[in-house]
């Protein structure tokens, strides 16, 4: 790895092109080098966790929007649509738009923590969407995935958002679009002009993942995954774009995310050092945020000391400040104790998650949040029992540790019972993280995907779908066209195409 200062451009001054950000994450997309198994098979990881998330959404109502919008745009010599039969292809840029869409609709994939939290298999999709259609093989996708994952880790490694109040996808826009270059081999130049133009459009705010949560979140990687599309097309056919767009005095960084980003820095890998940022990502046992897998976890512990949870007088969780603000009774969000609310406001709610898990003992991606299960009386009685709190333990557990991989995720817990006993434990990872009880390997993904796939997949395509995984990085450009997993017939719902948009 090498290290580089993020310095500022003046006004009246100019940075050099070649000390730019987005400069220098171009030189490492266009860069060349050796693939590892360990990469190869983290990768094949993460498609097929991206697979099973899909299946599970397919029927739900923004997948089921997306994918209509999609299906307006055939074009033989496309890519393929989730579900659908691999013959079938459709304009990657609204395939991947579609697919994105349904991987993260569930809320159930996998994560990066760091300076900054986000999503990094939200890349896959525009990632495979557009491999598909130029006719990639399977090394030129695993590269262009691991080179995605790269950039996403080292700029949530060096720049805050969230403090902001801007979300997570600013920087994924910029990693889909770097995987992309190095996708289609594309020249340092080219990348560059195509990351800035994605980098400027790839910011929202964080009100999308505040107050009552709506499928926004499940769009926006579409969005940015279009846009980076957009950028690559427009950047190799000569376009130029704003520069320098992170550093400039009118930029991203010393516009819009001043806080906890003063000295900033960044680690990018060297000419030939394998692109292993994939490696220090992880994914979801649970389909809640991520904060909330290890407070998931730790109900299914402390619930074996309880009798009867009707004698629990109050709970208290004690966790990091990001915990707290965003999933927790920090957030000020009433809507995290309502029964009225949406699944989205709810898989970001740690007293809703630890309620159910606590009487529940299991947590399932629909049944945990159906209509019955968020109504019943004693749940909600449970439900507004639970507070959260910062904690400087947790904080210091979290925010000192510089390796994602070592950052505490995990929280404590005070049980109140109305006797005065009080019953406290603690768990500071989820059992399916790298550093916790039971590391995800090829195997657990695999069984996570399974359920998921249950009813909607038959055993066969499974298979064919799981030999091509493991294969992937020998595959040719016709077999990663049939990288796919389709629906039995019938399963998928197509009652959002009767309707008529613009399209």
């Amino acid at each position: 790895m090498k290290k580089f200062n993020i310095n500022f451009q003046q006004p009246g001054g100019k940075l050099k092109k070649e000390n730019q950000l987005a400069y220098r994450i171009a030189v490492m997309a266009s860069e060349d080098w050796q693939l590892t198994n360990e990469i190869t098979e983290m990768v094949g990881n993460r498609i097929i966790d991206n697979a099973g998330v899909a299946v599970a959404a397919i029927n739900r109502e923004a997948v089921k929007i997306a994918r209509s919008q999609a299906m307006q745009f055939e074009n033989k010599k496309g890519a393929t649509l989730i579900g659908l039969d691999h013959n079938k292809k459709f304009d990657c840029q609204w395939a991947a738009w579609a697919n994105a869409v349904a991987v993260r609709e569930l809320d159930f994939h996998d994560n990066i923590m760091a300076k900054e939290t986000c999503h990094p298999g939200d890349c896959i999709p525009t990632i495979l969407a557009v491999a598909q259609q130029k006719n990639c093989n399977g090394e030129d996708l695993v590269k262009a995935i691991a080179t995605s994952y790269e950039t996403q880790l080292r700029l949530s490694m060096s720049i805050a958002l969230n403090p902001n109040r801007i979300d997570h996808v600013g920087h994924l826009g910029p990693a889909i679009t770097s995987a992309l270059g190095k996708l289609l081999k594309l020249d340092t130049e080219t990348i560059y002009q195509a990351i800035q133009w994605s980098a400027h459009t790839s910011i929202f705010t964080r009100q999308g993942r505040k107050g009552q949560l709506s499928s926004w979140k499940a769009y926006a990687p579409g969005l940015v995954g279009k846009n980076a599309i957009d950028a690559i097309d427009r950047a190799m056919r000569g376009d130029t774009s704003p520069s320098p767009v992170w550093e400039g005095d009118y930029g991203i960084i010393p516009i819009l995310v001043k806080k906890d980003n003063k000295d900033l820095s960044i680690e990018l890998p060297e000419k030939d050092e394998p692109r292993t940022g994939i490696l220090g990502t992880f994914t979801k046992e649970h389909s809640a945020g991520y904060h909330g897998n290890s407070i998931i976890d730790l109900a299914f512990n402390v619930r074996k000391k309880i009798k009867d949870l009707k004698q629990v007088k109050k709970v208290n969780i004690y966790s990091k400040e990001y915990t707290h603000i965003v999933m927790g009774s920090g957030s000020n969000d009433r809507e995290k104790y309502s029964p009225l609310a949406s699944r989205e406001t709810l898989d970001h709610s740690v007293m809703y998650i630890f309620a159910v898990a606590l009487e529940d003992g299991e947590w399932h991606h629909e049944k945990s949040y159906s209509d019955e299960r968020k109504n019943r009386k004693e749940t909600v009685e449970l439900w507004n029992k639970i507070e959260t709190f910062e904690s400087d333990k947790w904080n210091k557990k979290y925010y000192d540790e510089p390796d994602p991989l070592k950052k505490a995720q995990g929280a404590e817990v005070e049980i109140i019972l109305n006797n005065g006993k009080k019953i406290v434990d603690q768990l500071e990872f989820a059992n399916a993280h790298p550093s916790g009880r039971a590391p995800f390997k090829r195997a657990e993904y695999i069984k996570k995907m399974e359920p998921l796939f249950e009813n909607m997949i038959n055993k066969k395509e499974q298979k064919k779908f799981l030999d091509l995984i493991n294969n992937l990085k020998n595959l040719s450009c016709d077999e990663l066209n049939q990288l796919n997993v389709i629906c039995d017939e019938n399963k998928i719902n197509f009652d959002k195409n009767n309707i008529k948009g613009i399209f």
